[in-house]
């Protein structure tokens, strides 16, 4: 009876009954087709086929940078190109076709001035980055000469030896102080072969007539501009098979001759990017440097846009706002900076577990492959962050050097975009890994790009053997130069004769098929125990000590390092350790350098770091390195033999404090 009383409850659901369902069926509805999908990779790196042909370009209307920007023309036609702003004012742009028409006017008026039409003849370009820089590159190309890039930070000493190595006989500068060094040199008769300098800022006749006095032709760039746009002279092309890459070889420093190849790598890096017209590129990074041209190549092929910054370091976050970019290469340390700027806000233990919280949270996604910047945790906790570097990024590219992989992670979920690892040298033309689309582990930089083959050897003095998966990364391909401009021993020691470029780092195979870089076979120090370190591998395992924004290890004898305390993350933390005063006195605190040096050592036990790999002594010092006091490259790397000289002073202090 029980039974059938129950039986006699149960019922098939009415029409009406289901209208109660409609509301919530709509919002899954809605929710299933506006869900963020994941960025899946393009294939997995650890099971690709293998192929012996390698890629040497992409388009097959874009063999080289003359035809990659004829591209981007088509494409754009009289959209903006290349834009630039003054201090409290809004971003000017020239369209490619004002661009094309300039490079096509300067480069005819180099040609009117006597320089040759042939990739012997070498035209400096020693400027910050701006408009004309890359227009001054383009002239180049279109009448088939050769770039040299200089840069003040190489010093006196490689602009001289740049000029005379290259036979640089035409310089392009930007400012008047720059002409000066120019003309000072050919004063002392230490660059004869300089006859024509080329400003791009206006100049008093008084600069004209002391060029005059030593034979140096001084004109401004736009009018060698409107004189050849009455007589210009028919292109000359140069074709890509005709063409390398060769580097000088200056005192303690590298200067990039770069003649055009083919498009090879930029273009291959289009399948990982997807760069397209809407893309807007900030331009900060030195274009001296290959990276920075080359991420600029990829936009302009595909008809994007590049703003140029101010030239003020510390005015880029305005910048950023201004211009609003969705791609923004930047090399590691400017990521630290971000990094320790944004928990240098949460100076509360409440606001510090919150981030942390929404970071978890975000980067759960990010794990999935889920790339976006509309989420709950980004209105709540990160769209301020988005907004300083204008609002629009859609991808980060990193290079140059490490990227902690704490940084990249946190940075990826904050920041609601693509980031991406490369690595690289000059002599491969920038890059010759990559990290790939939904590939969000960190700790590698990526794949081997499709132009060129990698390979590792033995490096026994430090064990690692290639049969290990772990040795020197070798490099070979068409992205691969030719050798050092008249320096035949360098370039026997970097390329062997198979062609194999040895980059002298040292690198490792990870089971999906990513290479990860573990050490350098350079700047190895043998300590007096007979033990060899890595100082630029313990420095990048040191730099994530929270109060700390640069360090300097230094190894010949002991181990001893420089270390500069952040000036705003520093006091707090001290305070927590129970010291306070202004940053100066807690940089003369003992009890500081005491408890930096000991979380220096708790780093590196964490990091699995040897007992003799470990600093020993530090020196607190105050002042940052920097590209202005000639302790920093202009890719913020440190430059390590005047490192060693500016401090010498307080690295024998350091051995002399130490009982041996």
């Amino acid at each position: 009876m029980q039974a059938q009383e129950l039986m006699t409850g149960l019922r098939v659901p009415e029409i009406e009954d289901l209208g109660h369902f409609v509301p919530l069926t709509a919002v899954l509805a809605y929710w299933f087709a506006t869900r963020p999908r994941p960025l899946t990779p393009p294939a997995a790196c650890s099971t690709s086929p293998r192929r012996s042909r390698l890629l040497t370009h992409y388009h097959d209307d874009a063999r080289t940078l003359y035809e990659v920007f004829q591209r981007g023309l088509n494409i754009a036609g009289d959209g903006p190109c290349l834009g630039s702003r003054l201090p409290n004012e809004p971003y000017k742009w020239l369209s490619y076709k004002e661009v094309n028409a300039r490079a096509e006017y300067l480069g005819s008026g180099l040609l009117h001035q006597g320089c040759q039409p042939n990739p012997s003849q070498f035209i400096g370009v020693f400027a910050q980055n701006r408009p004309e820089w890359f227009i001054s590159e383009m002239a180049c190309y279109t009448y088939s000469m050769v770039v040299v890039p200089l840069y003040d930070t190489l010093g006196p000493d490689a602009i001289r030896f740049i000029i005379n190595t290259a036979e640089i006989s035409t310089v392009i500068c930007d400012r008047v102080e720059k002409a000066q060094v120019l003309l000072e040199n050919v004063e002392r008769k230490e660059t004869p072969c300089l006859k024509r300098v080329i400003l791009m800022d206006t100049f008093d006749p008084e600069l004209e007539q002391r060029g005059r006095n030593c034979g140096v032709h001084i004109q401004q760039q736009l009018e060698v501009e409107v004189l050849a746009s009455r007589c210009q002279k028919s292109l000359i092309l140069h074709r890509a098979r005709d063409t390398s890459a060769v580097i000088p070889n200056p005192s303690r420093s590298l200067s990039y001759i770069f003649l055009v190849r083919s498009f090879n790598i930029s273009l291959n890096l289009k399948t990982v990017i997807f760069p397209n017209q809407d893309d807007c590129l900030i331009s900060f990074l030195p274009l001296a440097h290959m990276f920075e041209r080359l991420i600029e190549s990829v936009v302009y092929c595909h008809g994007g846009r590049i703003g140029f910054y101010q030239g003020d370091i510390r005015l880029l976050s305005d910048d950023m706002k201004a211009l609003r970019p969705t791609i923004f290469p930047v090399v590691p340390r400017l990521l630290n900076r971000m990094y320790d700027k944004i928990f240098s806000q949460a100076n509360t233990p409440v606001k510090r577990w919150l981030l942390n919280f929404a970071a978890k949270r975000k980067g759960a996604e990010v794990s999935r492959g889920v790339i976006r910047s509309d989420s709950i945790w980004d209105k709540i906790f990160f769209s301020k962050i988005q907004a300083s570097l204008g609002g629009r990024l859609r991808m980060i590219i990193t290079g140059a050097a490490p990227t902690s992989p704490n940084v990249l992670g946190f940075l990826r979920a904050a920041l609601g975009c693509q980031v991406y690892e490369a690595y690289g040298q000059t002599e491969c033309t920038a890059g010759c890994t990559y990290t790939t689309p939904g590939d969000w582990t960190s700790g590698h930089v990526g794949a081997p790009l499709p132009c060129n083959l990698i390979k590792l050897v033995d490096v026994p003095e430090k064990n690692y053997f290639a049969s290990k998966g772990e040795g020197e990364v070798c490099v070979k391909g068409p992205n691969v130069f030719k050798g050092y401009l008249k320096d035949p021993v360098r370039t026997a020691e970097t390329l062997d004769p198979d062609g194999w470029l040895h980059t002298g780092d040292i690198g490792k195979w990870l089971e999906n098929g990513t290479l990860k870089i573990i050490d350098r076979k350079k700047h190895i120090f043998k300590l007096a125990q007979g033990e060899y370190i890595s100082p630029e591998k313990i420095e990048n395992i040191y730099i994530r000590c929270e109060p700390v924004t640069q360090l300097y290890i230094h190894g010949d004898i002991l181990f001893g390092g420089i270390v500069v305390p952040d000036p705003e993350v520093m006091p707090e933390w001290a305070k927590k350790k129970g010291m306070s005063g202004s940053y100066l006195e807690l940089c003369a605190n003992p009890l500081l350098k005491k408890a930096i040096l000991e979380d220096l050592v708790r780093l590196g036990k964490a990091s699995g770091l040897h007992s003799f790999e470990q600093v020993k002594c530090i020196y607190i010092h105050t002042e940052m390195f920097s590209i202005l006091n000639g302790l920093l490259t202009p890719t913020l790397k440190a430059k390590r033999p005047e490192l060693k000289e500016y401090f010498k002073t307080q690295i024998d202090q350091l051995y002399n404090s130490i009982s041996i």
